[in-house]
């Protein structure tokens, strides 16, 4: 069983910043991993925001071009950068990781993954 522990997320106003990271650790084996978050708002589903599996990067259409996932290449740690940052973003984030994935996997669903984050939040306001 892997542990996913993260850290970042506050209180930023309508356009600022946050940085938020997740390690990886406990029994990861001989596993390159897969490693990403999704978020989640009172009363609603788990959403998917992005994941980095290897050098592919993917995002949901609500954070393209505003959010950036960087990593070490499958090892043990991701870092989201997230600029301009909306209303709409506020939420609770979860770190997840799966070991590297093929073409097809449905990487969009949160019961696709197994392992997760404590979650940490994230409040956009005025």
């Amino acid at each position: 069983q892997v542990q996913l522990v993260e850290s970042g997320g506050g209180l930023v106003q309508p356009g600022g910043s946050l940085t938020l990271s997740c390690a990886v650790s406990g029994r990861t084996g001989s596993y390159y991993w897969a490693v990403g978050w999704f978020r989640q708002t009172p009363g609603k589903e788990r959403e998917f925001v992005t994941i980095l599996n290897w050098n592919d990067r993917y995002y949901a259409d609500s954070v393209k071009g505003r959010f950036t996932i960087s990593g070490d290449n499958g090892k043990t740690m991701a870092t989201l950068q997230m600029n301009n940052l909306k209303p709409e973003d506020t939420a609770v984030y979860y770190c997840t990781a799966t070991p590297f994935f093929s073409p097809g996997y449905d990487y969009r669903r949160a019961t696709s993954y197994n392992s997760w984050g404590q979650g940490t939040q994230v409040t956009v306001s005025s």
